[in-house]
Formats: C-alpha cells, sequence, structure tokens
C-alpha cells in the first residue's frame, strides 16, 4: 500500500553510500514518496589505520577538527570520552554535524551559506588560523581546496584518510530493472564521484530511462556534472536532505501528471 503525502508514489533514487542513504529513504518515504537505494559509491575502511591512530592519540594537540562528510564520522570519530574540551568541531553541513552528535560528539558548527568547503571557510572559526593546528577528517583521495586554503591562511594542516571509497561492482541490473519497471521517477545525486560512477555502469537503456527523469543534484557543482552527461533535466536544489526534499516537492507539485 503506497503511504498518502506529497510525494504519495513518487519513485525516488537515492544514490547516497548504503549507511546514509537509509535516513533519506526513511524522510521520503514519510512523505509518500517510494525510495529506490543503489548507493554509487561503496565506502570501505582503510587499509592501514596507523595515520589515524596517530591522530587520534595526538587529538591535544589541535585547534580544530573538521569531519568532512558522515562517512568520516562513521570511519574516522575517536572515543567521545576523549574529545578534548577546547577542540572545535567542524562540519560542512547538518547530515555530518547529525553524526557528530550521534556519535557523542556534540556541538559541531556547520556553514550558514553552502555546505561545502567554501562554506566551511566562512567559519569564524577559520577566518583567522595563523599558527592554528587544523585535523581533517577525510576519504582517501580528498579534494586539497579546504586544507590549502587554510595553509594559505597560516595554518598547519593534517589531512587523515579515514575511509576509502569504491565503485560498486553489482546490482547495475537491479537498477536497470528499476528503471524498466517505472519503479524510479526521479535521481537525487549527491556526489560528483556517485554520479560518474553511475554513469558509467549504466548501459545504454539505462542512460536513455535516465534522461527521461528529473536529476536533482543539492550542489552547483554536482548539477553542472551531471548536465554535462547530457542529462536535460538537472534541477539544483539547496543543500543537504532538506534541500533535496523541497526540490522534489516543489516538481511534484508542478508535475503531478508527470510521474510514472
Amino acid at each position: 500500500m503506497i503511504a498518502a503525502g506529497p510525494l504519495s508514489g513518487l519513485g525516488v533514487l537515492v544514490t547516497r553510500p548504503a549507511r546514509q542513504a537509509a535516513g533519506f529513504a526513511q524522510k521520503l518515504a514519510a512523505l509518500g514518496g517510494q525510495p529506490v537505494i543503489f548507493p554509487g559509491i561503496a565506502i570501505l575502511p582503510p587499509r592501514d589505520t596507523a595515520e589515524l591512530q596517530c591522530a587520534h592519540a595526538a587529538l591535544a594537540s589541535y585547534d580544530v577538527a573538521i569531519f568532512v562528510s558522515p562517512n568520516a564520522v562513521e570511519y574516522g570519530v575517536p572515543d567521545p570520552r576523549k574529545w578534548p574540551a577546547r577542540l572545535a568541531v567542524l562540519a560542512p553541513g547538518p547530515g555530518t554535524a547529525e553524526a557528530l552528535a550521534a556519535a557523542g560528539i556534540a556541538g559541531a558548527s556547520i556553514p550558514a551559506t553552502t555546505f561545502d568547503s567554501d562554506g566551511l571557510l566562512e567559519l569564524p572559526e577559520l577566518a583567522d588560523v595563523r599558527g592554528k593546528c587544523v585535523l581533517i577528517l577525510r576519504g582517501d583521495g580528498g579534494r586539497e581546496q579546504l586544507a590549502e586554503a587554510l595553509r594559505s591562511r597560516g595554518a598547519r594542516v593534517d589531512t587523515i584518510a579515514c575511509y576509502r571509497r569504491a565503485r560498486p561492482t553489482s546490482g547495475v541490473q537491479g537498477l536497470g530493472e528499476a528503471f524498466r519497471d517505472g519503479r524510479i521517477d526521479a535521481v537525487t545525486i549527491t556526489s560528483s564521484e556517485a554520479l560518474d560512477n553511475l554513469w558509467s555502469m549504466a548501459g545504454d537503456s539505462i542512460r536513455a530511462a535516465w534522461r527521461a527523469r528529473p536529476t536533482f543534484a543539492p550542489h552547483p557543482r554536482i548539477a553542472a556534472q551531471a548536465r554535462g552527461k547530457g542529462l536535460p533535466q538537472v534541477i539544483e536544489t539547496a543543500g543537504g536532505d532538506a534541500g533535496l526534499i523541497a526540490g522534489l516537492l516543489e516538481w511534484t507539485a508542478a508535475h503531478p501528471r508527470e510521474k510514472s
């Protein structure tokens, strides 16, 4: 039975990593949506945790710690009982801040503008970091923009890879079946890497079906990348779950007859 709500019956492809997908899917279902989960990125623990363990042991030597995503929290958070009271903690958005609070580290500051590195760099905690020590917990091969900007401001920055990302190795057949069966009416993409992974895995039939659906992206960089794939219906939303849901609600209200 399809739940009633403003997204009633709308099939939404959720491409977040598996653990993070569940919370967003629950929010969609509460509004009557029908989430279809297919992670565009597999999140794995690091092959070597020595650097992370050293960083945990040296937490008292840092002034600021930045967790770049919920995945960084899951794989990189220390025992909260050992978190120094003076160590400021920052997160790029509410999802990461919520994950930190659930892990026992409350009070994370988040940007007031955009939920990304640019937003973080506008936080007052990072306005004057001359001589300060900053710890960035992220995935392997993470973008260098934040670390480079902080170093240019005079900070000493350590970046620790506390998880690694991989392209999914299976399941694309089921994704194709979901498109063919009309169970996907809209696609949500929250990562440029996930977009690349899914696009490279998709065959011609999946790509054609995808082009016929709107794609919702909560960041201009991701939206631009989706348009670069030739997707004609890319809708840029505000950041976070709230932004994606607002975009889905607005689109659904304007296209009541276009749901599959």
